[in-house]
């Protein structure tokens, strides 16, 4: 009894969480933002195994089919829909809310705080609309998660397929690969030779063979886009299906570094943490919010209170970490460099606010870690429920505009607290 009892917390919020993800989810009708693509391209891969548009010829896409399959997976079970199309990322963003709370509880080694953590990510607006929105992002951060987990319990090889799912949802899954090597290497004990050679196993070969099988429907099939490229190309002793792959995967890397386009909603790197320019997926001046003029909008916005601490918290993460560099923080820092970092390498690449949702679980463990400390010297929780009854305060009063509500254009107003947010 006393066992069941301690779960009680973390059940109640990812009931909590997984409620919020499921209401009304098959509104607004129609797609939203990239749906259009994602949701008819899982639509094909269930249907004939890889993407074709609607003429039935094959197109070129520009990112690995997994996450488009784990879409597909809810098209498949509910229909074409709004609710079919978007269920699979209101589960996905659920499970993610219990993997933090998995991680935590390995870090810190403490219930409460592996309830706050959860309890965060719950309340991470974010989380919330990219869990009720077909798009890619809410997969990649949750296999990036269950890497994190694998890691933790030193359980490499399935490290390493977490990893490889990750990059089969979006490439930038991938620089997990070298940050994550490093954590895993012990560099005190004896046998660093075999030390190598089992991590190249188990952090590439085993990424690439689990991405490779995500491809399953574009190899072992002749309709997917130039599938037979090779064909018109001079012999060579390479196998066609490889070079055909090859050439598919040069193509969309030429797309990502050629993206150079303007968009209203590109946002850089540098203003992610501080929320400078959120994506609005959705938005709509509707009646019937018994106002003269109305406001429908989903906005993919972090909750403000819980990113601006959480942007805080990292800076004290990192003072603590150049202290003394104990697992918490460096487990902390791999993943907020693994999922951050790297964009600052592309500083030219139109980018989007909400692909920060990967970096989010860490922002949270760097609250959950500040906590920790806080904790330790003496200061009561009472303290610590105060912040958590504001995160959750500011979290109920965007949620309009984190679920697409419909209001009143002045309250719609009074919730853009910076002009960059319209």
């Amino acid at each position: 009894m006393k066992r069941l009892k301690s779960y009680l917390p973390i059940t109640l919020i990812t009931a909590f969480a997984l409620i919020l993800r499921l209401w009304k989810l098959n509104q607004p009708k129609g797609y939203v933002f990239d749906e259009v693509y994602y949701a008819t391209n899982a639509k094909s891969l269930i249907t004939h195994g890889v993407e074709l548009n609607a003429t039935n010829q094959a197109e070129f896409v520009v990112h690995p089919p997994l996450g488009k399959w784990l879409i597909g997976l809810g098209i498949k079970l509910y229909g074409n829909n709004e609710f079919g199309w978007r269920i699979s990322a209101a589960v996905i963003g659920s499970a993610a809310i219990v993997l933090i709370y998995l991680i935590a509880q390995q870090l810190f080694n403490s219930r409460f705080l592996s309830n706050i953590a959860a309890g965060l990510l719950a309340l991470d607006g974010l989380n919330l609309v990219m869990s009720r929105v077909a798009l890619l992002d809410v997969f990649l951060m949750f296999f990036i998660l269950l890497a994190t987990y694998f890691l933790l319990r030193n359980m490499y090889w399935f490290t390493g397929v977490a990893i490889g799912a990750a990059g089969s949802v979006k490439w930038s899954g991938a620089y997990l690969i070298p940050i994550f090597l490093i954590v895993s290497i012990n560099f005190v004990r004896t046998g660093i030779a075999k030390q190598a050679v089992l991590r190249f196993s188990q952090f590439i070969l085993i990424p690439i063979f689990t991405y490779l099988i995500t491809w399953s429907g574009w190899i072992f099939t002749n309709s997917g886009w130039d599938r037979n490229w090779a064909a018109t190309q001079s012999k060579s002793f390479v196998p066609a299906v490889l070079r055909n792959l090859w050439h598919y995967h040069s193509e969309i890397l030429n797309f990502h570094t050629g993206l150079h386009d303007k968009h209203s909603y590109s946002a850089n790197p540098w203003s992610w943490l501080i929320l400078g320019r959120p994506t609005s997926f959705y938005y709509q001046s509707a009646a019937g919010c018994k106002a003269a003029t109305c406001a429908q909008e989903i906005l993919a916005i972090g909750t403000p209170i819980l990113w601006w601490t959480a942007t805080i918290s990292l800076v004290v993460t990192i003072g603590f970490w150049l202290n003394k560099r104990d697992q918490f923080s460096t487990l902390i820092l791999a993943g907020v460099a693994a999922t951050y970092l790297p964009w600052f390498l592309f500083q030219d690449r139109t980018m989007f606010y909400f692909y920060a949702i990967t970096i989010s679980p860490f922002l949270i463990l760097s609250v959950v870690y500040v906590i920790s400390k806080i904790l330790d010297s003496g200061i009561k929780r009472e303290l610590i429920y105060l912040f958590i009854l504001l995160v959750f305060l500011n979290f109920i009063y965007f949620l309009p505009i984190f679920t697409g509500i419909n209001i009143p254009y002045s309250s719609w107003l009074n919730r853009m607290w910076l002009p960059s947010w319209i």
